[in-house]
């Protein structure tokens, strides 16, 4: 189920990156943390973004970006600089890629077994 979410825990994630997240990301997330996409027949769990403002939300969103990222740079071939933002329970993620001190806006599907990116929208309102 997903929360709302106050700007303070977007900021306090970005500082943690050290990178400012895509404008329509960073709305999306704070109308609805987490939750789930279909695309392309395929369903997607979109990770949330940490939400430290009490127990239950500490619990829901444990699966982070921070840390769901964390675990996927462990795997060959992710790629440097990227941010996991859902995955489909099968290893393949969606990605948002660095750029200087920000994240680009286009939205790319890595796989995990090929290592292929593929672009799969300009930005996060199109999912």
């Amino acid at each position: 189920m997903a929360f709302d979410l106050s700007e303070a825990w977007v900021i306090e994630t970005e500082a943690r990156l050290c990178a400012r997240l895509p404008a329509g990301y960073r709305a999306a997330m704070m109308r609805r943390n987490g939750g789930s996409i279909a695309l392309d027949d395929e369903d997607w769990e979109l990770y949330p973004i940490r939400d430290g403002s009490d127990r239950k939300r500490i619990a829901r969103t444990c699966n982070d970006i921070l840390s769901e990222t964390r675990a996927c740079r462990e795997w060959r071939g992710f790629p440097p600089g990227a941010l996991a933002i859902a995955g489909n329970g099968g290893g393949d993620q969606l990605l948002f890629l660095r750029q200087d001190n920000a994240f680009g806006a286009p939205v790319h599907l890595w796989r995990h077994e090929t290592g292929e990116l593929i672009l799969i929208a300009a930005e996060f309102g199109e999912l």
